[in-house]
């Protein structure tokens, strides 16, 4: 394995940049924040990413803690990655350059890939706040659902998740690219009829009342 490039600088922003600065890194982390994935989902949901590359990547993920490879017990029996502790540790700085790259969204290019789950991190920004439970998400481009409140593990995942969700919130993409822009808040898109919400319990209506 190559060593680490490093800026070679005594600079805690530069270090971290040694970590996770290459290209491909934090695309990494946010498809790991959604629970362990075999290699070849990771590539699926990476598109633009080479083989070598996405391989590379990890090992050095692997190499700097960020990450770890396992075996899932039969019947799967696959190779999986997850992210460490320290590498769930970078949500919040994920969900910091989206905030700040979400102006950049103004227009979909059509050359532009898009997965539903992507919308995850944003959505839960706008979500936070609300109280604790899992929030079920249907887009025009899929299903994903969120995990909002002191979460050890996966943040949010694709599809359904696996228990019963506290919410349902049902919204196009556009309101959902607008909510993480801040063009829209929550109570507008639920007033206005933007999300629908359904669901019985207290995150439910929390986020009818918001």
């Amino acid at each position: 394995m190559s060593p680490r490039r490093s800026y070679d600088q005594y600079c805690s922003a530069a270090r971290a940049l040694d970590a996770v600065g290459d290209r491909w890194t934090l695309l990494i982390v946010r498809e790991l924040l959604a629970g362990p994935r075999r290699y070849t989902d990771l590539h699926a949901d990476l598109p633009g990413v080479s083989t070598d590359v996405l391989a590379s990547r990890l090992k050095d993920m692997e190499r700097d803690g960020l990450a770890t490879r396992r075996r899932l017990p039969p019947p799967a029996a696959a190779y999986v990655y997850e992210l460490s502790g320290r590498g769930r540790a970078l949500l919040p700085v994920l969900q910091a350059l989206g905030e700040w790259g979400a102006p950049l969204l103004a227009e979909r290019r059509p050359t532009d890939a898009v997965r539903a789950h992507w919308f995850a991190l944003p959505l839960m920004r706008s979500l936070a706040g609300l109280g604790d439970g899992v929030v079920h998400v249907r887009l025009d481009e899929g299903e994903f659902h969120v995990r909002l409140g002191s979460v050890d593990g996966p943040v949010y995942g694709e599809g359904p998740a696996p228990e019963e969700p506290d919410a349902r919130l049902t919204l196009d993409t556009e309101a959902c690219t607008l909510l993480g822009r801040g063009d829209l808040t929550l109570p507008e898109a639920v007033r206005g009829g933007r999300i629908t919400v359904t669901g019985e319990g207290p995150l439910a209506k929390a986020l009818r009342e918001a």
